[in-house]
């Protein structure tokens, strides 16, 4: 028997800035904070997430769901969207969808001199792929449900050589 569902303060659950992409993508991303609402409220099949990003951050890579809807909320700040149409300011209360397959690659940037947070919502469909069209990287659904980055061709990232101690 599972518990009943508790009420929760977003803003109190841990922030990340944690991401899957290959490391030398991941530093453009490191200025963005993600809480994981649905997570911590144990759903499975869609997301919910508060990111914040910071002054000079930007979401993610611009890049485009096959299978996945994505639905984002302006909460704070003023934020930057960049489309294929180009760019377009949001504030609070405006928000944007972007439907499965429709190849319009997307990205939020923080060019303000005050944090953005945004409501970020999207499903879970499996075999999801991700396409970035601004770089040579693009990302699978496993059957696990986690993402696996290649080059656009297929081919896996180059690991940096180690050096022997």
């Amino acid at each position: 028997m599972s518990k009943l569902p508790v009420a929760f303060d977003p803003l109190t659950l841990p922030e990340s800035n944690a991401t899957r992409y290959p490391a030398k993508f991941r530093a453009d991303n490191q200025k963005r904070w993600i809480r994981r609402l649905s997570s911590h409220a144990r759903l499975r099949n869609f997301g919910v997430n508060i990111t914040r990003i910071i002054p000079g951050g930007q979401s993610s890579a611009r890049h485009t769901h096959s299978k996945q809807d994505e639905f984002i909320y302006v909460l704070q700040g003023e934020v930057v969207l960049q489309t294929n149409a180009g760019a377009e300011t949001m504030r609070p209360g405006m928000c944007v969808g972007f439907p499965a397959g429709g190849g319009n690659a997307h990205r939020f940037v923080n060019r303000s001199k005050a944090d953005v947070l945004l409501l970020v919502v999207g499903d879970r469909t499996p075999g999801d792929e991700i396409s970035y069209p601004d770089i040579d990287n693009r990302a699978r659904m496993d059957a696990s449900g986690n993402y696996v980055y290649t080059r656009k061709d297929g081919t896996p990232h180059r690991q940096r050589a180690r050096s022997k101690p």
